[in-house]
């Protein structure tokens, strides 16, 4: 009898044990939510039926509000929300920086870490110029094939370089890269505070070799328009940094306003 209450003891011990690798703590993974889905392997994928309307994604909202992650904000009001991705810079960074200031509309830039600490006054413009820094992992790599404390530490250490570089802790939205993911995945960076934001509208501007001609690239995004849409766009497209101006100039004169990422779950919430 006593044999077995000391298993137990040692069994509940063990439970409340923190997990320490690399020379950081983490706490144990939690249970993962009642509405969790079964574990899969995602990559993000929009079907668009129908110009000017939301796409259909391969994972509903309801699949994926449960783990605090969002691909569109409310789509009863006229706002749009801005993001770049962006993996190294080649100078087109300045002039879409520019065209925000001009039309004050905010930006989330989702970034990977050797991005922050090699363009320090980048990521401090962006800060004090009203736009939010999100974390893209640390070098970009297939999140599906990490463990828990591999994700965690891609999360933390572009974390640490942010803090680094501003001096404040980084806000928590997480773009995962390529948009791969597994259900796990989005269990992990809810619990550790983070916000994972999608998308539901995005060109092709991210080959830097064959850069879409800017009558291609105004009637994508006008097709890809509608409201509550999170724009995907790359800062390192030289199209992106030419037309930026004069897409945000149609963009209001559409009616639309530009929403700030640290409000998407608050307004996502008001639409429902």
């Amino acid at each position: 009898m006593y044999l077995c209450i000391d298993k137990m003891i040692a069994r509940s011990v063990m439970g409340l044990l923190l997990v320490v690798r690399a020379g950081m703590v983490m706490t144990p993974v939690p249970p993962a939510p009642d509405t969790a889905m079964p574990v899969q392997t995602v990559e993000w994928g929009l079907h668009f039926e129908q110009d000017g309307t939301m796409p259909i994604p391969n994972l509903s909202d309801e699949q994926l509000n449960p783990y605090n992650a969002y691909f569109h904000g409310n789509t009863e009001e006229k706002t749009i929300y801005i993001t770049f991705d962006a993996g190294y810079e080649n100078g087109c960074t300045r002039p879409i920086l520019d065209a925000l200031k001009k039309h004050n509309a905010p930006a989330a830039f989702f970034l990977v870490g050797p991005y922050i600490k090699e363009n320090p006054d980048l990521v401090k413009r962006m800060v004090a110029e009203g736009h939010t820094v999100g974390n893209h992992s640390y070098n970009h790599p297939d999140m599906t094939t990490k463990s828990y404390e591999d994700f965690m530490q891609q999360l933390d250490k572009t974390a640490a370089a942010y803090k680094e570089v501003t001096g404040a802790d980084m806000p928590k939205f997480y773009r995962p890269p390529e948009g791969k993911f597994t259900t796990e995945n989005l269990q992990w960076a809810q619990q550790a505070g983070y916000t994972t934001v999608l998308w539901s509208s995005a060109y092709v501007d991210w080959n830097t070799d064959s850069q879409p001609d800017h009558r291609y690239a105004y009637e994508k995004i006008a097709r890809r328009t509608f409201d509550g849409a999170i724009f995907l766009l790359h800062s390192t497209s030289k199209t992106n940094a030419e037309i930026l101006d004069r897409q945000l100039t149609k963009w209001e004169q559409q009616g639309y306003t530009f929403g700030d990422i640290r409000n998407l779950v608050t307004d996502y919430n008001t639409g429902e």
